[in-house]
């Protein structure tokens, strides 16, 4: 993961879903007339987006007031009317973001584009659709897409359906009205990760970073539901963090990646370090109640250190991206943390050991 550069901007923000409205955190990288997202797989991003937005005769609204609890969110809304709602981890950097996509949004754009806009028709979702049970109505046993045994390339492919069969049950149900605008809702499904590709056609298709659309309208291209993997709190994974850990005074925050103590998997937090009591305290982004830590440390007395690049140090599991430093604490406990360049890792670092 790289850091800013004179062209463009990377790092992490948090986007909510088209379809089901929750929140994920994804790698952005700002270019000339482009906004990239990528997922993150382990402690890694994926080599190719997964979606592109195009700037050109794109609107900015910030601050945006569409969710009151959460004041730290951007709304981009593309010439094809599609909004896109993304999430900062600080206010400075919610407003750096908007001010940098609304400059590459002005360089974007040509002279001709109020016309243009005015000529140009393009698929909005209804309102009246609940797309939150879009999928739920697809897996219907006796009115939804039908799983069936497909074959591809001499491979047989269980509980799998074709792009057509979709694209044939939106239009059928009247939930689109075109073939084409089918097309765009799939996609969408898609990139919400609640429709996968299955298969050799379908898999490049979506990786097809030529247009907007990752969906195939095609009896050939297979597709399948993916598993709904819906988590609740337990009581176990809540915590009572003390008031006087939070009462210290904000010295840095933003978006880093943890490794689990436990399974040893990354996640994406958003870090918030205080002193006077010197603390820092991680938080799900990704939750609705994103105001509460879900974990934090003692700086007093701790020891931190970034740790070399040239392949993985003991105790890290799985790829990562590079740019690691550990904290570990006067209870011996080891954390493992990932920035998103080796710029922002070194300010991490400063400003920890300044607190402790």
């Amino acid at each position: 993961m790289q850091g800013e550069t004179a062209l463009s901007r990377e790092g992490f923000l948090v986007k909510r879903g088209h379809v089901v409205h929750n929140w994920k955190v994804r790698w952005f990288i700002l270019s000339k007339d482009q906004l990239l997202y990528y997922k993150i797989e382990g402690a890694k991003r994926e080599t190719r987006p997964r979606r592109i937005i195009s700037l050109e005769g794109c609107t900015l609204h910030c601050p945006c007031l569409d969710y009151a609890n959460r004041p730290l969110v951007i709304k981009l809304k593309t010439k094809n009317s599609v909004e896109h709602f993304l999430e900062a981890s600080s206010r400075e950097q919610r407003d750096s973001w908007a001010a940098d996509i609304q400059k590459m949004i002005k360089a974007s754009n040509p002279d001709h584009q109020e016309q243009q806009k005015s000529s140009n028709v393009h698929f909005e979702i209804p309102a009246n659709i609940y797309l939150s049970h879009l999928i739920t109505d697809m897996q219907e046993s006796s009115s939804g897409i039908k799983e069936m045994t497909n074959g591809e390339y001499g491979n047989t492919y269980k509980l799998c359906f074709t792009g057509a069969t979709v694209v044939d049950w939106l239009v059928s149900r009247n939930i689109v009205p075109t073939r084409s605008d089918g097309v765009t809702l799939a996609s969408l499904l898609i990139e919400d990760d609640l429709i996968k590709p299955v298969g050799d056609k379908s898999t490049k298709a979506m990786w097809n970073t030529a247009g907007s659309d990752q969906f195939l309208d095609d009896s050939t291209a297979l597709y399948c539901f993916a598993k709904n993997e819906s988590k609740t709190d337990s009581p176990s994974d809540k915590i009572e963090i003390p008031y006087m850990e939070l009462s210290g005074m904000i010295v840095k925050q933003g978006f880093l990646m943890k490794q689990g103590h436990k399974r040893k998997n990354w996640k994406v937090r958003r870090f918030v370090l205080r002193s006077e009591p010197s603390h820092l305290h991680y938080y799900d982004p990704c939750k609705e109640k994103n105001n509460q830590p879900v974990g934090g440390m003692s700086l007093r007395g701790c020891l931190v250190s970034a740790l070399e690049d040239n392949g993985v140090p003991p105790g890290i599991k799985g790829n990562v991206q590079g740019n690691l430093f550990k904290i570990i604490t006067t209870d011996d406990v080891h954390y493992y943390i990932q920035a998103g360049s080796r710029a922002e890792r070194s300010e991490w670092i400063q400003a920890i050991k300044q607190v402790a």
